[in-house]
């Protein structure tokens, strides 16, 4: 009998006890026997290391509801949240996955389906409406503004919201989309800072306990507490990398670095700073916000080129991080159906693929040495 699938995108940043949860109810909703996560490696969406890494968080996925993790690739995984759910959806897709299931703050009843045939639908007015608008704002507020305006219901929500719109909007692009199933957060908001005495915290609270060097046991399982107590990661950890290659680049060299516009090299390269944190809230505006900023800033550290981002992007491919029993069975069963090339280890073949995500272990592993990935095989659990 054919296993049915249910794809979750995730960063797990870390995994806690409301991840463990999104993936029970992702199973429940959906009727899936497998539960599919594709998963950021070492550096993520809003352009930060992760604060373990990548195989720590897939086994505590994978011991804590999750079937069979797949590492989305970097060029896909440092990105605004088009791209970034571009990239999740179309490995979905290639994992021929038979529903998603994804986190929404939204509380109200909103139909992601419809909208995701509004957008496909209606994507020349949204163009024409978009590049109408100021040159002066920013990608999102003018993408925001433009869908708003056409499909109202879509106005004004917040971050994880703002996602599920994303991933509804390429899944509707498929000949076969997946059937959706959005779950609204449970307890704590998207970034909401604080720890309760609740099972459930943010992951933006947890990371900022786990920092200050407070309890966070009630909030994670087993594995990532003790993933946790090994090491934690944060951006003050490359900083002092982050200082060299803004002093040893060129304006020249800035320039060439993708999404280096705008003169922003002017900026990251005038303001001086003690740590990290203060380095960010200097070079911060309104027009760019936090998270824009790091993910260039990522791209700084990693010398990323705009070539290198198109190619990473057009020659993806399925990095196995590990499995169960269900979820090898799954690969066994679907993986001729698979519509991108399966790695089960990255070996010379596979860093000539994957070379961005490749460069960004290499240098994750300057602070995180026991974080390897070449030769090695998926966890099995």
């Amino acid at each position: 009998m054919a296993l049915r699938s249910c794809g979750i995108v995730v960063e797990y940043n870390p995994f806690h006890n409301g991840h463990k949860y999104h993936a029970q109810k992702a199973r429940e909703l959906s009727g899936a026997d497998v539960v599919v996560a594709v998963m950021s490696g070492n550096f993520l969406q809003r352009g930060e290391p992760a604060i373990t890494d990548k195989w720590s968080r897939a086994e505590a996925a994978l011991k804590n509801g999750v079937d069979l993790v797949v590492e989305l690739p970097f060029a896909w995984a440092v990105q605004s949240a088009d791209y970034f759910a571009k990239g999740s959806i179309k490995l979905l897709q290639a994992l021929n996955c038979d529903a998603l299931c994804f986190g929404t703050d939204n509380q109200a009843t909103f139909d992601y389906t419809d909208y995701g045939r509004f957008f496909t639908e209606e994507q020349a007015a949204i163009d024409q409406l978009f590049h109408e608008l100021p040159v002066g704002w920013s990608y999102p507020e003018k993408m925001a503004e433009a869908v708003s305006r056409l499909y109202p219901k879509a106005k004004a929500f917040p971050p994880n919201h703002i996602l599920g719109l994303s991933y509804a909007k390429e899944n509707a692009f498929y000949d076969h989309p997946m059937e959706i199933f959005p779950l609204p957060r449970k307890d704590q908001g998207y970034h909401d800072e604080s720890l309760v005495n609740d099972q459930f915290a943010s992951a933006t609270g947890i990371r900022q306990a786990v920092l200050a060097g407070d309890e966070v046991s009630d909030f994670v399982p087993v594995e990532t507490l003790h993933a946790l107590q090994k090491t934690h990661i944060a951006w003050s950890n490359f900083w002092p990398f982050l200082q060299y290659q803004l002093r040893a680049t060129s304006l020249e060299g800035m320039q060439e670095l993708y999404q280096m516009n705008e003169g922003l090299e002017h900026r990251l390269t005038s303001q001086k700073a003690a740590n990290f944190s203060d380095y960010l809230q200097a070079i911060s505006t309104k027009r760019y916000t936090q998270p824009r900023l790091q993910r260039l800033l990522t791209y700084v550290l990693l010398q990323v080129r705009e070539a290198e981002i198109k190619a990473e992007q057009a020659d993806s491919l399925l990095h196995i991080l590990g499995f169960t029993q269900k979820g090898q069975a799954y690969l066994n069963q679907k993986k001729k159906q698979f519509t991108l090339p399966v790695a089960a280890k990255i070996g010379q073949k596979e860093r000539e693929q994957h070379f961005l995500t490749y460069r960004a272990d290499q240098i994750y592993q300057l602070i995180c040495p026991a974080e390897q990935t070449s030769g090695r095989f998926p966890i099995q659990v």
